[in-house]
């Protein structure tokens, strides 16, 4: 079986393989076959992250998330000395308008709680526009090729979950692959894409609402900001609630 994987720059080369599998960014490569078709489903939200990385002390029990009366804020470290940073930006922002003043004057705004916290300010020594947008390709896999990770599903950094669907995506894999050659067995290589799609799409689920619950959207009016509001008490306050939210966000079983 011979595949042909495109790149970007137009150039091709084809594979002879028994087995391949794709785990690239799905923005980056784009895969097709002589052979096999896919759907793609996709979503925008209407805003995106500015991403900074700053040099300060820790941040308040290693995350934080804020939904006020302006935009979202949100952070964690990602070392000792080094601090992941987001602010709710607009799609097309442009980074020359965010010197490291105005980063840390919006960080300060939302972040700030009444009891007097606020986040160590220090050195922004990065910053870029995270876009926010989801994404599945069905199916995953094309004859002998095998798609995982990002090169399939893209969700909204919101929940966290991009790297945790791609283990999912290896881990059922691996195990499809080993009885192939161990047994030859393709039953399992067979349902790859059938068994990773059912949790992709719970996640996908669980991403879009955590994502609506904690930005604010310009076009909407007082009855969703109201609404929102209830839903985040209901969810601090609703042991049911919790327990669903810590379920999907640790992470759902493996099939």
């Amino acid at each position: 079986m011979r595949l042909r994987r495109t790149f970007i720059t137009n150039s091709q080369i084809l594979v002879p393989a028994a087995l391949i599998v794709f785990a690239a960014g799905c923005a980056a490569i784009q895969v097709s076959t002589d052979y096999s078709h896919s759907t793609d489903f996709a979503a925008y939200h209407a805003y995106s992250w500015l991403r900074a990385y700053a040099g300060n002390e820790l941040w308040v029990d290693q995350i934080k998330r804020d939904v006020n009366q302006q935009l979202q804020a949100k952070g964690w470290m990602d070392s000792p000395t080094i601090t992941r940073l987001y602010l709710q930006c607009e799609p097309d922002e442009d980074l020359d308008e965010w010197p490291d003043a105005r980063i840390w004057d919006e960080l300060l705004l939302r972040s700030s709680t009444a009891d007097g916290w606020a986040p160590t300010v220090g050195p922004i020594l990065q910053e870029g526009v995270t876009g926010m947008r989801s994404f599945v390709v069905e199916p995953m896999q094309f004859g002998r090729l095998f798609l995982a990770g990002d090169a399939a599903h893209i969700v909204p950094p919101t929940g966290a979950k991009g790297l945790n669907l791609a283990v999912a995506d290896v881990a059922v894999l691996a195990r499809a692959i080993a009885e192939f050659y161990r047994s030859g067995r393709e039953d399992l290589l067979a349902r790859y894409s059938e068994i990773c799609l059912r949790r992709i799409w719970k996640v996908q689920r669980f991403s879009w609402w955590m994502t609506s619950m904690l930005h604010r959207f310009h076009h909407e009016g007082e009855f969703e900001r109201k609404r929102q509001l209830a839903e985040l008490d209901y969810l601090t306050s609703s042991r049911a609630a919790m327990t669903s939210l810590a379920e999907n966000y640790t992470g759902l079983p493996l099939e």
